[in-house]
């Protein structure tokens, strides 16, 4: 109890050690160009004010070499936890106060705007965009270090190498912030988590601080929209594109307007909208937003194995993608001709009805208020032909008895694997599933190692860990036995785990890859004058 306190307190000693990190994080934020020498003095002011130093270091500082601000973070963050400057050692509270830091170290909105489109304008959006990002990871806005957490491999399949995560970057809260939780005022404001109101806000238990989050400001359309990045990023440049109104989800004719106009602006980029529809859209569909970024997917490289012609729409090439999901891909150098198309094939799949193949458009209501449940997963690139690119991905949100949860969704016995919503990450390929996958999948190696037993301690035990996967662990023993090498198991087990999400993306796919799915498919086309 007595060294805690003489911590608490801090020795003159402790102080200066303090004081010594708050000079490295300084020249570390000089160094990256977060902040500008002459912006030092009253940075270092709001810093030694936060942290309860009365006076600076006053030696010689060696600058440090490190890229990482975590590490230089770190020190601060245990010091305020044992000085009580924070009421208690956890994640939430020590997330809280380093946005509170870094957002010392930050220049202002508008520098950072400005800045961006003068680089833009002066060597192109490539460079503007790669500079903006490197200043969202050193302000530790974008966490690189629980991004790393993340499991990530590539499993081949029939529609190319799909990319699996297990997400892990997102910490848990353990009980004690649980607890805490359940005395915070509920509060409006931000309204949520996308709003332009979340610039430099400081944060509280149940929302994240965001005083090192900064925004590009853009037009889309004519209208104000902004730019970001993901704080935890599942591919190259995640990035956000948000309304600068919080008004919720709409596919439209603006829609595809908006697409286009970004890869104008970012051609090096593409861009992709959930879709406007619980069960198939995304988790906030509150507040209209886009999603794009700097990488390629496997539905992007996927080839278009059945294309159809129109005489009302010449030079523009439509066909159907080879994928587990029902994607439509039209091309072409004409933008309005293009435009023109998704939003016809957009409202003819609105209204769309194919009892057949379970395709329902609206159930109806004793209020007269039909409930929509038809509508697409748009993504827009600029291809290898340097054309505008749009895949329009044919959704429908139904539910069954058979299927409570979505008949186009995942099934139930696929949920032992994923059973979130499969939205525009999923669609495109690339598997977001659960942490609670890593143990699971651990304790699967060992079995097929024969180092843990398959017998009634898991079978006979829903609370066991791997009761949820016995019929998945059925199928693999019976196929690949007990007696594997462990980085075979491994590799065993990553595949299996990317053949399960490539049967998720089919559960999902509005029309099957049979031959009645395929002929099904083509009629739709054919409503629309396409042979």
């Amino acid at each position: 109890m007595e060294e805690q306190i003489q911590v608490k307190q801090g020795t003159k000693q402790d102080l200066q050690a303090v004081a010594y990190a708050v000079e490295q994080l300084l020249g570390f934020a000089v160094r990256e160009e977060l902040l500008e020498p002459l912006d030092c003095y009253a940075a270092r002011n709001s810093l030694l004010e936060l942290l309860r130093l009365d006076e600076p270091y006053s030696g010689e500082v060696e600058p440090t070499t490190t890229t990482k601000v975590v590490e230089l973070l770190e020190p601060l963050l245990d010091y305020a936890a044992a000085a009580g400057i924070i009421a208690d050692n956890n994640t939430t509270l020590r997330d809280l106060l380093d946005a509170r830091i870094m957002g010392f170290l930050m220049p202002r909105q508008s520098q950072v705007a400005s800045a961006f489109w003068k680089t833009a304008k002066l060597n192109g959006a490539t460079q503007a965009t790669a500079a903006f990002y490197k200043q969202c990871i050193d302000s530790n806005y974008i966490r690189v270090d629980r991004i790393a957490r993340n499991q990530y491999w590539l499993s081949p399949t029939e529609y190319g190498d799909l990319e699996i995560t297990i997400n892990l970057s997102k910490p848990e809260k353990d009980p004690k912030e649980i607890a805490m939780l359940k005395n915070v005022p509920q509060s409006d404001y931000p309204k949520c988590l996308l709003c332009i109101d979340n610039v430099g806000y400081p944060g509280r238990l149940n929302h994240p601080a965001r005083q090192n989050l900064r925004v590009i400001p853009l037009k889309l359309d004519g209208d104000p929209w902004y730019f970001q990045y993901s704080p935890y990023v599942y591919y190259n440049e995640h990035s956000i594109i948000f309304d600068q109104e919080h008004r919720p989800m709409k596919m439209s004719m603006a829609t595809f307007y908006r697409l286009f106009d970004f890869i104008d602006q970012f051609p090096h980029y593409f861009i992709g909208s959930n879709a406007d529809l619980p069960i198939v859209g995304g988790s906030i569909l509150n507040h209209d937003h886009f999603q794009g970024g700097r990488h390629r997917f496997a539905m992007e490289k996927a080839p278009v194995e059945h294309s159809f012609t129109h005489p009302e729409y010449p030079n523009v090439r439509l066909g159907i993608v080879k994928w587990p999901m029902s994607v439509i891909r039209i091309s072409g150098h004409n933008k309005l001709l293009l435009l023109k198309l998704a939003d016809t094939i957009l409202n003819e799949w609105k209204g769309y009805s194919d009892p057949n193949h379970d395709i329902i458009a609206f159930t109806e209501t004793e209020q007269d208020n039909p409930i929509p449940h038809n509508t697409v997963t748009p993504i827009a690139r600029n291809n290898e032909r340097n054309e505008y690119e749009l895949d329009l991905v044919l959704r429908n949100n139904r539910t069954s008895d058979e299927h409570p949860d979505g008949i186009f969704h995942p099934h139930k016995e696929l949920h032992h694997v994923k059973k979130e919503n499969i939205g525009l990450i999923e669609v495109m390929g690339l598997a977001v599933l659960p942490g609670r996958l890593q143990e699971e999948l651990a304790l699967l190696e060992h079995i097929l190692t024969g180092e843990l037993a398959f017998d009634e301690q898991i079978t006979e035990y829903p609370e066991h860990l791997l009761y949820k996967h016995c019929a998945w662990i059925r199928e693999l023993l019976e196929t690949h036995g007990t007696a594997m090498p462990a980085d075979t198991a491994k590799q065993v087990l990553q595949t299996a785990v990317g053949d399960k999400f490539a049967a998720v993306l089919r559960d999902a796919g509005v029309y099957k890859r049979d031959e009645a799915g395929l002929k099904g498919f083509k009629a739709f086309l054919a409503t629309l004058g396409f042979q």
